[in-house]
């Protein structure tokens, strides 16, 4: 008997668990790796069993899409067709069509190393958070807004007693209102772009009217629970001596730039910050596909150009759950006909290739609007830590390009050591790229992650199919 042909899925969240349920009930073998211990991934994070949350869907909007995606994943573990490797983090992929490899660090402390072989791959790593310095983010008690709600959904954590929330971008508004709903008093809700540019967006908009209710709905509680909002107002700085005790708000006229007189603080013990968010792009990197600006490349499949290699959700485009689901549809079903050697019938996914059409729309309008302050770089103080890895000032970034003539960010690197420790610039990239005004070009790494050396020496030893 033949054996099924194998697909190996890179990430557990939406679109990784759409992709795998897709082709695995198409008669794929499927191995689903993910870092975490439950599958969800950053959306449908879920607390820790020990925890003994009542009602962890009160922290959750879509939970009837989180059960069908997680009832589903138990059947097909229980019927063989799934494997669920949780807490795997892989740290590269090689190979060729027909052949890949999928390198993983195993465990908590990942000192095992586990390589999986397969037919074909599915990326579905994600995205992480644009992290952008101001004078005072490295205080402790100044978090991501991405952070605060991983705390909350994860650890069932509030990050402290009085919070503001600020940046640009839709996420900042389920993070105020998990905050707020969990018992934190939310000081403020600081939003950089102006409401008003939402109405020049009205016909990508008013296409997801689902969308746009949920937008409502948030607004709704944050008027509930008495949050203040401050549209087209930004964080200019954080204050404390040992941790946060205040952050200056200040806001911006039509450039985007800070209006005199017009700063005030705010008393907080927390400030959760985001600016919007970029993908995850290391594995597909170093299997060679091509990226459009910071996007992994795909067709109408969800095929990269490397046979054999599909992406879907946040990797190929920041674009939110939904668009990651119909993502991750689309290409399990083209990895199951693939590789059963036919060709894929597009009618097979009309109404998954809608919803992207449609939110693929949705979210480039949104793109338009929550954009970083247009003087973000330049109210940037020399002192301010702008890679904390290595302790780089905003300072010796300006040094390297103005005085050393660094033209780019690979020498900026090199001059300054911004970037070079153990983020390997995925947070620090953006900030020296704006205050550079070099281009955010992706750098292709050999390893996705920090690998043990005995890991590397055992990888003969290590291999299980």
């Amino acid at each position: 008997m033949t054996e099924r042909p194998h697909l190996a899925v890179v990430g557990a969240g939406p679109a990784g668990l759409a992709g795998a349920l897709a082709a695995a009930a198409r008669g794929v073998r499927v191995t689903l790796l993910d870092a975490a211990e439950q599958a969800g991934g950053q959306f449908y994070r879920q607390p820790a069993a020990a925890l003994g949350a009542r009602r962890p869907q009160a922290l959750h909007h879509q939970w009837r899409t989180w059960e069908r995606l997680r009832d589903g994943l138990d059947r097909h573990i229980a019927a063989g067709r799934v494997t669920h490797l949780t807490d795997h983090h892989v740290w590269c992929v090689e190979g060729e069509s027909g052949a890949f490899a999928v390198h993983a660090l195993r465990g908590p402390a990942q000192e095992e190393g586990v390589t999986v072989r397969a037919d074909a791959v599915l990326l579905a790593t994600g995205g992480c958070e644009r992290v952008l310095p101001f004078p005072g983010w490295t205080l402790p008690g100044v978090i991501t807004a991405g952070g605060a709600q991983a705390m909350l959904k994860g650890g069932l954590v509030l990050p402290g007693r009085t919070a503001v929330v600020a940046g640009t971008g839709p996420l900042l508004l389920p993070v105020a209102t998990g905050l707020a709903a969990a018992g934190a008093r939310v000081a403020a809700l600081v939003e950089s772009a102006d409401p008003k540019d939402l109405l020049r967006q009205a016909p990508a908009l008013v296409a997801q009217p689902g969308k746009l209710a949920e937008g409502a709905c948030y607004a709704g509680r944050l008027i509930r629970h008495g949050v203040r909002t401050l549209p087209r107002h930004t964080v200019v700085e954080a204050h404390g001596t040992d941790r946060l005790e205040a952050v200056t708000v200040a806001a911006l006229d039509r450039d985007g730039r800070l209006r005199p007189g017009s700063a005030r603080r705010i008393p907080c013990d927390t400030l959760a910050v985001g600016h919007g968010m970029l993908p995850h792009t290391d594995l597909a990197e170093t299997l060679g596909c091509t990226l459009s600006g910071t996007d992994v490349r795909v067709d109408d499949e969800q095929r990269t150009d490397v046979p054999g290699v599909w992406a879907a959700g946040e990797t190929t485009g920041i674009g939110g759950a939904a668009l990651s689901l119909a993502e991750g549809h689309i290409a399990g079903r083209s990895v199951a006909a693939r590789l059963h050697g036919a060709t894929p019938d597009p009618r097979r996914w009309a109404a998954a290739s809608r919803a992207r059409t449609r939110l693929r729309e949705f979210f480039a309008a949104l793109d338009t609007v929550y954009a970083p302050p247009a003087d973000w770089a330049d109210r940037i103080t020399d002192d301010t830590v702008v890679c904390r890895c290595e302790e780089v000032s905003a300072g010796q970034v300006r040094t390297a390009v103005g005085t050393l003539g660094a033209g780019d960010l690979r020498t900026v690197k090199l001059l300054t050591r911004a970037g070079m420790g153990w983020c390997q610039g995925r947070m620090c990239g953006p900030a020296v790229a704006g205050l550079t005004g070099c281009p955010l070009t992706p750098g292709r790494r050999p390893f996705a992650r920090p690998v043990p050396l005995g890991v590397l020496a055992g990888l003969p030893e290590q291999e299980t199919d």
